[in-house]
C-alpha cells in the first residue's frame, strides 16, 4: 500500500478547521486529518476526535475461527496435592483459514492468559504467534484468553477450559471483529474475503470488461488522491459522503480514528465527479 499523510494545519498553520465541523449531515472534527491512499481501491483520512454521524457509514463486521490447541503430560515431579499427578502444559492459538487451514494469528499484536490466581504469575502475555503458554500444575480450571488487535480497545476474549482428560485436544472459537482498520483488515484478507471484496471485485470485472470506455482510471484517481493538498482532501471527504450510494463502504472508526473509504464501491456518477475534481486539481491528466 503506498499512502500519505496530511494533518490540519500543515498548510495553513494551526488554527484550520474542516470547512464541515459544524455540518450535521457532514464529518465532525476538530483537531488534525492524516490520510493515506492505495494505488488500487482504497483512500483513507486519519482524524483525530472524529464523531460518528449517523448514517455516515457502512459498517463492516468480519467473522473468523479461533483454533485453541491444548497439549498436556505427566511429569517426574513431586505430587503438590496428594492424588492429583503434576503435568506440564501448553496453549497454543491459531486462526483458521476459509478452508479451515491452520494459520499464524497475525491479526494479534498480544495474547494474555489469565490462569487460575493460585499460579504465581497468573496473568502471561505472549507478543508472537502461536502464542504459546507453557506451565506447570496438578489442577484444571477455566481461563480468560485475551487477544489484542492494533485498534484501540481491540480486545477479543475467549473462555478455555484447560483439563487432563486427553494428552491433545482442540477447541474452535468464533469471533467478531467489528469495523477494523485498514491495517487490520490487510491482515484478515490472508484468512479470507472480507464483506466488501465481493463488491470491489464485481467493479473491477465491470472496469476491465467493459467495451465502452469509462472517463476516469481508478488507479490513477488513487495515486491523484495522495497528491491533495488540504483543503482540497476535505472537498472530497465531503463530496464522497454527500453522493455516496448504499453499495458504498465508508468506515469512520472512532478508536482507530480513521475515516475511509474503498473506491471500487463508489457509484459511477460520484467517481466521475472525483475525477473531474482530480484533473482541475491537476493531479491526474
Amino acid at each position: 500500500m503506498v499512502g500519505f499523510s496530511h494533518r490540519y494545519g500543515s498548510d495553513h498553520g494551526d488554527a484550520a478547521t474542516p470547512p464541515f465541523a459544524n455540518d450535521e449531515e457532514g464529518l465532525e472534527d476538530r483537531s488534525d486529518v492524516p490520510g493515506s491512499a492505495s494505488k488500487s481501491t482504497r483512500t483513507k483520512t486519519t482524524r483525530r476526535n472524529l464523531k460518528r454521524v449517523p448514517g455516515a457509514n457502512n459498517k463492516m463486521i468480519v467473522e473468523r475461527k479461533i483454533k485453541v490447541v491444548t497439549e498436556q503430560h505427566n511429569i517426574n515431579k513431586p505430587a503438590a496435592q496428594e492424588g492429583y499427578p503434576m503435568k506440564e502444559w501448553t496453549v497454543e492459538l491459531y486462526i483458521l483459514d476459509q478452508d479451515g487451514k491452520e494459520r499464524p494469528a497475525r491479526c494479534f499484536t498480544k495474547v494474555t492468559y489469565n490462569l487460575h490466581p493460585s499460579f504465581a504469575n497468573p496473568i502471561q502475555t505472549f507478543n508472537d504467534p502461536p502464542f504459546k503458554c507453557t506451565n506447570e500444575g496438578w489442577g484444571e480450571f477455566e481461563m480468560t484468553i485475551d487477544m489484542y488487535t492494533t485498534e484501540k480497545g481491540g480486545k477479543i476474549s475467549i473462555a478455555h477450559d484447560l483439563n487432563f482428560q486427553q494428552s491433545e485436544y482442540e477447541n474452535i472459537h468464533t469471533v467478531t471483529f467489528r469495523n477494523p482498520s485498514q491495517a487490520l483488515q490487510q491482515l484478515l484478507r490472508e484468512t479470507g474475503p472480507l464483506p466488501s471484496d465481493e463488491e470491489r471485485k464485481q467493479k473491477k470485472a465491470v472496469d476491465g470488461g467493459s467495451k465502452k470506455k469509462r472517463p476516469y482510471d481508478i488507479e490513477r484517481m488513487a495515486d491523484g488522491l495522495t497528491k491533495l493538498g488540504e483543503d482540497d482532501l476535505l472537498q472530497v471527504i465531503q463530496m464522497i459522503h454527500d453522493h455516496k450510494d448504499d453499495n458504498t463502504y465508508i468506515q469512520n472508526n472512532l478508536d482507530a480514528g480513521e475515516f475511509s473509504v474503498d473506491l471500487y464501491t463508489l457509484p459511477d456518477n460520484l467517481m466521475k465527479m472525483l475525477w473531474d475534481f482530480l484533473i482541475k486539481a491537476n493531479v491526474v491528466s
